[in-house]
């Protein structure tokens, strides 16, 4: 359970998650930008940006055997950061769709969203980890709300450490 729990911490967001885990406007845009915080890219195109995902509070839920089986799930929430400031939240869950038979190899179903300024991102995908981690990382930004309510595009997740996940986020409006 030692690689689900760091997993469940780190992919926050990829993830999860993700994050997935995607967008904040004020993220979006360097500080010399101006435009007042909106990206400044027509509507269409492709908005490439980083963040950091960093969860402050992880639990996992153990259904059937002890240990890995399908159906456990991590819950994951905390602070998306630009830099050293704190641009939103995040929330995320995933699910244990399939563990296989080495205890260090499953797939999971992660869904989240990311809280940001002016709107929220909401994120979906499936995760395939094995004994040396989970590799690549992108899951769909299937939507959002307010700013991002036509949200679409990707996340590319890469675990930096114990705790901490980058994004970069793919957003398409």
């Amino acid at each position: 359970m030692r690689i689900l729990r760091h997993l469940g911490l780190s992919a926050a967001a990829a993830v999860s998650a993700a994050l997935l885990c995607a967008a904040p406007a004020v993220a979006t845009v360097p500080a010399s930008a101006g435009g007042g915080g909106h990206p400044p890219y027509p509507i269409g195109r492709e908005q490439v940006f980083d963040l950091v995902v960093h969860p402050t509070q992880a639990s996992s839920i153990d259904v059937g055997t002890p240990g890995p089986s399908q159906g456990d799930e991590f819950v994951i929430s905390g602070d998306l950061l630009k830099g050293s400031a704190t641009v939103g939240t995040f929330g995320e869950v995933c699910t244990l769709t399939r563990v296989g038979p080495v205890t260090d190899s499953f797939d999971q179903q992660c869904v989240g969203t990311l809280v940001l300024p002016d709107g929220d991102i909401t994120f979906q995908g499936l995760i395939s980890v094995t004994a040396a981690g989970p590799g690549d990382i992108n899951v769909a930004i299937t939507g959002g709300t307010g700013r991002y309510r036509t949200a679409h595009g990707f996340i590319h997740a890469v675990i930096t450490n114990t705790m901490d996940t980058n994004l970069t986020v793919h957003l398409i409006l």
